[in-house]
C-alpha cells in the first residue's frame, strides 16, 4: 500500500512538473524568450526563484500564492495548471490499465494540446512545431502499440489525416478566415494520432463548445458579429474529451438508433 501511494504521488508530481514547464514555454515563446535556458524569475520583481519556490503545487501553497520577495500575487494559472497536470497524468495511467507506453504517449499528446491552447488563446496562432510533434506522437503510437487488438489501425490514422483537415481547408477556401491554417494542420496531425473516428468526434465537440462560447459572447455583448476568437482551445478541449470519452459517447449515441 505504501508503495502504491508513493507511485501515485510520484506520477502526480511528474504531471504537475510537465504542465509547469508547458506553462512556462507558453508564456515565454510569444515574448521571444528562451524557455529552456535561463533561470525562472518573478514577473513582478524579476528576482531569481529558488528551487523551493518552483516546487510543483507545494511551492504555490507554501508561498501562500505570493512572491517570497516582493509579495506580489502569483497568478492562479500556475497552480491550476499543475493540478491539471497531476490529474491528467493519473487519468492517463488509469485509462491505459497499466500500459505505461500508451499512458506516456497519451499524456504527451495532452501536454502538447494544452500548450497549443495556451499559445493560441494568447496569440491567435498555433505553432507548426506543435502540430509536427503531435504527428510524431502518432507515428510512435502506430509503431509501439499498433499491434494491440484495440489499437488504432494504420488506415484509420491515414484517413484521420484528411477527414477533418480537408473539409476545414475547403471551407476556408470558400470562406477566407473561417479557420486558421494552424487549426487545419492541428486536425491533420491529431488524426494521425487518434484515427478518423475520434478525430471527427473531437471536431464535433469543438464546434459545440466554440459555438456555445460564441453565443455567450454575443448575448453578453462582449463581441460583435464577425469578430474572431481563438478556436484552437476549443479544438484542444474536444480532442482531450475524445481521447478519454469519445468511444463511449459515440456508442451511446449509436445506441439511440
Amino acid at each position: 500500500m505504501i508503495w502504491i501511494i508513493f507511485l501515485i504521488t510520484l506520477i502526480a508530481l511528474f504531471g504537475a512538473a510537465v504542465f509547469s514547464f508547458v506553462n512556462v514555454a507558453a508564456w515565454r515563446i510569444p515574448r521571444k524568450m528562451d524557455f529552456i535556458k535561463g533561470s525562472s524569475q518573478c514577473p513582478s520583481c524579476a528576482h531569481k526563484l529558488s528551487p523551493l519556490d518552483m516546487l510543483p503545487i507545494f511551492g504555490y501553497l507554501l508561498l501562500g500564492g505570493k512572491c517570497r520577495y516582493c509579495k506580489a500575487k502569483i497568478s492562479l494559472r500556475y497552480f491550476a495548471l499543475e493540478i491539471l497536470g497531476s490529474f491528467f497524468a493519473l487519468l492517463c495511467l488509469w485509462k491505459c490499465s497499466g500500459d505505461y507506453v500508451k499512458a506516456l504517449l497519451d499524456f504527451a499528446f495532452i501536454s502538447v494540446l494544452v500548450f497549443i491552447a495556451l499559445i493560441d488563446a494568447a496569440t491567435m496562432e498555433i505553432p507548426d512545431t506543435a502540430s509536427v510533434i503531435i504527428a510524431l506522437l502518432g507515428v510512435l503510437s502506430a509503431v509501439f502499440i499498433g499491434g494491440d487488438t484495440d489499437a488504432v489501425g494504420i488506415l484509420d490514422r491515414l484517413i484521420g489525416l484528411i477527414c477533418v483537415s480537408l473539409p476545414l481547408l475547403l471551407i476556408t477556401m470558400a470562406l477566407p478566415s473561417a479557420f486558421g491554417g494552424g487549426d487545419i494542420k492541428l486536425m491533420a496531425s491529431t488524426g494521425l494520432y487518434l484515427g478518423w473516428k475520434l478525430n471527427c468526434f473531437a471536431a464535433f465537440a469543438a464546434i459545440l463548445l466554440g459555438g456555445g462560447y460564441a453565443i455567450y459572447l454575443l448575448i453578453t455583448k462582449k463581441a460583435s458579429r464577425g469578430e474572431h476568437f481563438a478556436f484552437g482551445p476549443f479544438l484542444c478541449a474536444g480532442l482531450i474529451i475524445s481521447l478519454f470519452a469519445g468511444d463511449y459517447l459515440i456508442k451511446c449515441y449509436l445506441s439511440l438508433f
